[in-house]
C-alpha cells in the first residue's frame, strides 16, 4: 500500500516576544467586593501604595466571590511596563 510522503516541516522560530520590565510587587493587603468583582489594595516594594480593579463579565455567585477573595488577598502582584527596545 502507498503512503504518501511527507517532508518533515522545519521547525518554527517563536516569535520575538516583548521584554517587559517589572515596576514593583505588591503585597495585596485588601480586598474587597465591588461592582462585578474586586478591588485589591497593597503596598508595594517601593513602598507605594497601590489600588487594582478587576472586573469580571459574568456574574460570580457567592460561594466563587469568597474562594477567589481568599485566593487574592493571600497573593501578591508584579506589575510590569513594555520596556524600551531603544536602550
Amino acid at each position: 500500500m502507498d503512503t504518501p510522503r511527507t517532508r518533515p516541516r522545519a521547525p518554527r522560530s517563536p516569535a520575538p516576544r516583548p521584554v517587559f520590565e517589572p515596576i514593583t510587587t505588591v503585597a495585596i493587603d485588601a480586598v474587597s467586593p465591588s461592582d462585578r468583582g474586586f478591588t485589591l489594595t497593597g503596598q508595594g516594594a517601593d513602598r507605594t501604595e497601590y489600588r487594582l480593579d478587576m472586573r469580571f463579565d459574568l456574574p460570580l455567585d457567592p460561594r466563587t466571590r469568597t474562594v477567589l477573595a481568599e485566593l487574592l488577598s493571600q497573593s501578591d502582584l508584579t506589575i510590569s511596563r513594555r520596556g524600551n527596545r531603544n536602550s
